[in-house]
């Protein structure tokens, strides 16, 4: 059995959802420490042929609370609507927009305060358009030490599920050891993306966006080839 962990990311590129597609079951990082340096809350559309960042404001809490514990701040009542009035000025011309918008507007006002179960949801919502089968689990609720740390985390992960291969992204290739997992009887592997581009309004390709940004100018079928586009080594 395949198996990946990866944090909840908000909108994340066509890479999380490559992985996701890769496995046989995915789990979504509750119990582990918020970044403000990572891409949980945030993440970057095409404005005017740039690259832009959209951010989900976070109550102003304890830099060390793991992600199921932080929560979106009140004037996310607010930022949703200009959130998707941006979205809306940048893609209303896009060839996918009318398909894309009904999911990302029904997720960006999915009436959830939780920071972890508003991404869930949204991840939920984008898997289910994008036609990935793959079933998703929450890390706090599989029986292991949840106490361990990085590596020696993910193998107690790998072995309550059962899985003998672990995919991770090309990203974290000097975070783990193969030998290591193979003394476990697990296979590493790091998936690599494909240099994946398309057409956006007849400008320069601006790489690595939001998975708005894909769905806005791809049809479904289109991204279902795209999610086979990596190596997996």
């Amino acid at each position: 059995m395949k198996l990946a962990i990866m944090q909840p990311y908000f909108f994340p590129y066509i890479g999380y959802f490559q992985l996701m597609n890769a496995v046989d079951e995915f789990i979504v990082y509750d119990n582990i420490e918020f970044s403000k340096k990572g891409w949980v809350n945030r993440n970057r559309i095409l404005v005017n042929g740039n690259d832009v960042m959209f951010t989900l404001p976070l109550k102003k809490d304890s830099d060390f609370l793991n992600i199921g514990d932080r929560y979106l701040a009140d004037i996310w009542s607010e930022e949703k609507i200009k959130l998707l009035n941006k979205i809306t000025e940048t893609y209303r011309k896009a060839p996918f927009f009318k398909s894309a918008y009904p999911v990302i507007e029904q997720s960006i006002f999915y009436n959830e305060s939780n920071l972890f179960k508003f991404i869930l949801n949204s991840l939920v919502q984008m898997k289910a358009y994008l036609g990935i089968a793959t079933p998703l689990a929450i890390s706090s609720q599989i029986k292991i030490d949840h106490g361990l740390r990085s590596e020696e985390k993910v193998i107690a992960v790998c072995k309550s599920r059962n899985a003998d291969v672990y995919i991770n992204p090309i990203g974290g290739l000097e975070l783990y050891n193969k030998s290591r997992f193979k003394e476990e009887g697990i296979q590493l592997c790091f998936l690599e993306a494909n240099n994946i581009q398309y057409a956006q309004f007849g400008q320069p390709f601006v790489p690595f966006l939001s998975m708005i940004d894909v769905m806005m100018f791809n049809s479904t079928q289109q991204i279902t080839e795209f999610l086979s586009q990596y190596a997996v080594r």
